[in-house]
């Protein structure tokens, strides 16, 4: 006689790809409990607070800009930026091929049969600039999702609400999975603490205290748990030695229940974890003036033109300009001993490229307003925007460049590095206006205007995203920026070794039975479908495609 279960399958974690896993379960019959630590309203998890974007290849988005995109070139760029080189990578290269197949073949018709919709402008991010088999993407292909983070997970809590209702999934929120039930070497089920209820908004910190404890058996469990970036310690602790010294200072991209503990539980249960040195942290983060988490910060996400230093005035090498080589840039930032950089700029820059990534920090495209996004082309600052220069302790803003400095050196004084760098105002002089004077002509040896010029050709960048070339000095366009920018935790890229199925893999290779993972639990996929880099866009892709592959598996 079979053993009875709480249900089929169990799914731990209620963001996008445990819903993604959750309602492909459903569509295979199958009854399902979704257990979830925090309270009903974060469901959807960190998908819910994003941009939106998703890497996809050879779309009809892309090919009514006039952009040529191809599997090759896209599978050209991902291994440039992956830079597979571990025998780990067996498994994250296979997911990493999958994946970029995945992206030029169903998933916008998978989406779009779901009601998921696309903004018409692909943005062009992490632009690379070492030559064509290095990192970055050689054409845009961030498609921005109408109706940003909520727009991306609505169709699958729409199918898990309908599970709901029909009998087949019981919604198990304030349930914390503290340890998997092993049988014989099968995993069958989970157990752990049920939390006293919260009616916290979505993100701020919940209570901890336990009520009393949970056990639920199924046939199989799905771990979906997410990444570590929400504890520092954990960050700090996992720090390669090639990205330099860890930050004394950094900024939350997560709330701080995003504490690896499903991986750890899923590693004692005889998973394997591999490639744990390689993360993803923006170098672009600001304090949030209205902070939803602890030590929130919201990234920067920049057109091209800002100049760029570090915190004692060095302008970035090349091809260090935003929107590039984001690790690149951290790693080099980690050799200037301090925890900080600028953004040196003019109110002319700031209205037409700043944006910032979120869906509350776009309430146009997350409320898909038309008339507001329309907007964006031919209107002011943006409206978040305009608040951080407003309330944001991160910026600065000033009538002349001395002005601009002598507040650049105030506010590094807030540092916890102790002593700051005083930026001389000659030097910041020197690198501006000798940035200015490229400007002056079609011709130009700085590679940084090159690429402005470069990215305006391409219309999109053109209507949005890329200021027309212009001294950072001239008068019109002013009053001056800076902004101090610092490190923001935000992905795990390594986690869990699973096949093409998501089965977890133990020590030894095999699967273990009754355990998958998906998400950044299991680096998006086979313990780090990223490799190194990231090409973006492909988080929450990494989320859709390794939840699909969970739910499905599981699901057989």
């Amino acid at each position: 006689m079979q053993p009875t279960t709480d249900a089929d399958v169990i799914v731990v974690g209620a963001g996008l790809a445990g819903l993604v896993a959750t309602a492909e379960l459903l569509d295979a019959g199958r009854s399902v409990i979704l257990v979830e630590q925090e309270g009903e309203a974060s469901l959807g998890g960190q998908a819910w607070w994003s941009f939106g974007g998703l890497f996809m290849v050879n779309t009809p988005e892309q090919r009514r800009l006039r952009i040529k995109d191809s599997v090759d070139l896209a599978w050209q760029d991902w291994q440039g930026t992956a830079g597979f080189d571990r025998p780990e990578d067996f498994w994250p290269r296979r997911w990493a091929e999958a994946y970029v197949n995945f992206a030029a073949g169903e998933k916008r018709a998978w989406l779009h049969g779901m009601g998921h919709r696309i903004f018409p402008v692909v943005g062009w991010a992490e632009r690379g600039g070492y030559g064509a088999t290095g990192p970055g993407n050689s054409v845009p292909r961030f498609h921005i999702t109408w109706g940003t983070g909520p727009g991306v997970t609505a169709p699958f809590e729409a199918k898990v609400r309908d599970g709901v209702a029909r009998g087949l999934v019981r919604l198990a929120f304030r349930h914390r999975m503290e340890d998997l039930l092993v049988t014989n070497g099968v995993v069958t089920g989970v157990r752990g603490s049920v939390l006293e209820p919260t009616t916290a908004a979505r993100g701020t910190v919940t209570t901890r205290t336990p009520v009393r404890d949970f056990e639920f058996s199924a046939g199989a469990v799905v771990v979906t748990t997410g990444g570590i970036g929400g504890d520092h310690a954990l960050v700090r602790a996992a720090w390669p030695d090639r990205l330099g010294t860890p930050p004394e200072k950094m900024l939350s991209g997560v709330p701080e229940h995003v504490d690896g503990s499903g991986i750890a539980a899923s590693a004692l249960a005889g998973g394997r974890i591999i490639n744990p040195d390689r993360m993803w942290h923006y170098v672009e983060g600001i304090r949030n003036w209205n902070p939803v988490w602890a030590n929130h910060g919201i990234r920067i996400l920049p057109g091209p033109s800002s100049l760029w230093l570090d915190a004692a005035g060095n302008r970035l090498p090349v091809p260090l300009f935003p929107g590039f080589d984001t690790l690149g840039t951290l790693e080099h930032l980690r050799t200037t001993g301090h925890d900080y950089s600028w953004f040196v700029l003019n109110t002319a820059i700031i209205r037409k490229e700043f944006a910032l990534s979120g869906s509350e920090q776009n309430p146009d495209l997350t409320g898909k307003s038309v008339r507001d996004v329309l907007g964006r082309a031919t209107a002011g600052v943006p409206g978040p925007v305009q608040a951080f220069l407003d309330h944001g302790e991160d910026f600065i803003s000033a009538g002349t460049l001395e002005e601009l400095v002598a507040g650049m050196n105030e506010l590094a004084k807030t540092s916890s590095e102790g002593t700051a760098p005083v930026l001389s105002a000659e030097a910041v002089r020197r690198e501006v206006e000798a940035r200015d004077r490229e400007i002056a002509n079609p011709f130009s040896k700085d590679s940084q205007v090159t690429a402005i010029r470069g990215a305006r050709s391409y219309l999109g960048d053109r209507l949005i995203r890329t200021a027309a070339p212009r001294p950072i000095l001239a008068p019109k366009d002013g009053p001056l920026i800076a902004v101090r920018l610092s490190v923001l935790t935000r992905k795990t890229l390594g986690g869990l070794e699973t096949n093409l199925d998501s089965r977890v893999l133990g020590a030894g290779g095999e699967p273990v039975p009754g355990l998958f993972a998906a998400g950044e639990a299991a680096g998006f996929g086979g313990g780090g479908m990223h490799g190194y880099r990231s090409l973006e866009g492909t988080f929450l892709g990494g989320c859709l495609f390794s939840g699909r592959s969970a739910g499905r598996a599981a699901g057989r």
